[in-house]
């Protein structure tokens, strides 16, 4: 039998006794997962799901055990479901299920049915998932993810992480965003356990706790998460069976990467996209860095480019399309990512930042992760959150907001000594709140709204 199988029942017949799933105090087998999944797969078919045309589920993604066995139960009818964020208002939700024309929708164990929508694309036979981008400012696009994306992005991190018998994967990440669910899809194709966090939701005493009491080997986290660990009272450093951390979703500032690594955090950071199915490039496996390798080397199978300053991706791993929108691929089956990033002379790809993020000031282009790395090194400076500032003079000028203890004039004489003119921000707020989106970036258009009604001026651009 194929081991690169997308199923539950495929895994219990060839390792029934093996750990699929840890939940709190419970350990469930593939065995014990696969009679779950069966009995949620009869209850979809008597509610008519896999009957007809390919009309999506959505699923309230909460890492909790029924949605799990949900989510495994319509792969195993190859049957397309969308997420909905567990953490979304009832209108978000309602607007989603709009958009991806959804028959059906999971809220923990209540299958409910829909009304039909009309005028929606019926999604092919091929499609597994419907994943919402993380847009903040506007309706996000539903990204259609076949399931030869999540094998081929699957053997991809294989590839560099490999497998060890007792691996298990601590899902931390939102199961609403391509990074949660990869991780179940990985597991599932090893035949590997998933340890899921208890209380559904990021705490840095779950994670202790989880990482401790069920030997969690791996985990995937966005910076934001990291910052919160090493800040916790009393010090907690992991276990020595922890021998890798994927950190990605936003930028990492090299004072956080060096807190981390000091503090033997086996930190591997990685860039990736819901279109490519997660991850793009990752750092080498056993790979001890403190920012200079960027987000590492491309991943197996995947193809990268950097056409005029922007990212381009094709692979095995990409989605068939979008949703309802004209098909995005370039000629050669090359997506424009509308990241900006750059190669070293060692082969890693560094992000700069989001194309649509660039701030174009006197005719320089400055990059917001970039200015805000450099701030994060900035003694009592905890986060910084960088945005570009309309400007009669200059069309834009560099803004920025922080959060810690730094002063005004400290943040200002720091950046003066390692930023460029251009680059340096002339209005900056101190003592600022930062606002993240729910996949873990930061969240610029909250912030600076938040942050100009306190901003001092610092002086002139040039």
């Amino acid at each position: 039998m194929d081991a690169m199988t997308l199923s539950v029942f495929d895994a219990a017949a060839e390792s029934p006794s093996r750990p699929a799933v840890v939940a709190g105090n419970a350990v469930i087998t593939y065995r014990e997962l696969a009679r779950l999944v069966d009995r949620a797969a009869g209850e979809l078919a008597r509610e008519g799901v896999g009957r007809g045309a390919r009309i999506p589920v959505g699923i309230v993604a909460s890492p909790e055990l029924p949605v799990l066995v949900w989510l495994f139960a319509l792969a195993e009818m190859h049957w397309p479901w969308v997420p909905l964020h567990p953490g979304a208002s009832q209108q978000e939700r309602t607007r989603l299920l709009d958009q991806a024309g959804a028959g059906w929708v999971i809220d923990s164990n209540t299958l409910t049915s829909l009304s039909a929508k009309t005028g929606v694309p019926v999604v092919d036979g091929e499609t597994l998932a419907l994943i919402p981008t993380s847009g903040t400012t506007r309706q996000p696009k539903l990204v259609m993810l076949p399931r030869r994306a999540f094998l081929a992005s699957a053997a991809a991190s294989a590839a560099n992480l490999g497998w060890l018998e007792q691996d298990r994967w601590l899902v931390c990440m939102p199961l609403a965003h391509v990074g949660g669910v990869s991780v179940l899809t990985r597991c599932l194709l090893a035949r590997r356990c998933v340890v899921l966090l208890e209380g559904g939701r990021f705490d840095v005493e779950a994670v202790m706790t989880a990482v401790q009491r069920s030997g969690v080997t791996l985990m995937s986290a966005v910076p934001t998460m990291l910052h919160r660990m090493l800040e916790r009272e009393p010090r907690w450093d992991p276990p020595g069976q922890l021998r890798a951390v994927l950190l990605g979703g936003a930028g990492a500032s090299r004072r956080l990467l060096g807190r981390g690594v000091d503090r033997g955090w086996p930190i591997l950071t990685t860039y990736g996209l819901t279109e490519a199915c997660s991850q793009v490039t990752t750092q080498s496996y056993g790979t001890v860095q403190r920012g200079e390798a960027g987000s590492g080397r491309v991943l197996r199978g995947v193809e990268v480019r950097i056409e005029q300053g922007v990212v381009q991706v094709r692979g095995r791993t990409m989605m068939s399309g979008i949703l309802g929108e004209p098909d995005p691929f370039l000629p050669g089956g090359w997506f424009a990512t509308g990241d900006c990033g750059a190669w070293d002379e060692r082969g890693n790809l560094h992000i700069l930042g989001r194309r649509t993020e660039l701030i174009v000031t006197g005719g320089e282009n400055v990059y917001p992760s970039e200015v805000e790395q450099v701030l994060e090194e900035c003694p009592g400076v905890e986060k910084a959150c960088v945005f570009g500032v309309e400007d009669d003079e200059w069309g834009q000028v560099v803004a920025a907001a922080v959060a810690g203890s730094a002063t005004e004039g400290e943040v200002a004489r720091f950046a003066g000594e390692r930023l460029a003119r251009f680059k340096r921000p002339r209005l900056l707020r101190v003592g600022a709140e930062i606002f993240w989106t729910e996949s873990g970036k930061p969240d610029r258009v909250r912030t600076a709204a938040a942050a100009m009604r306190g901003m001092g001026r610092l002086g002139p651009v040039a």
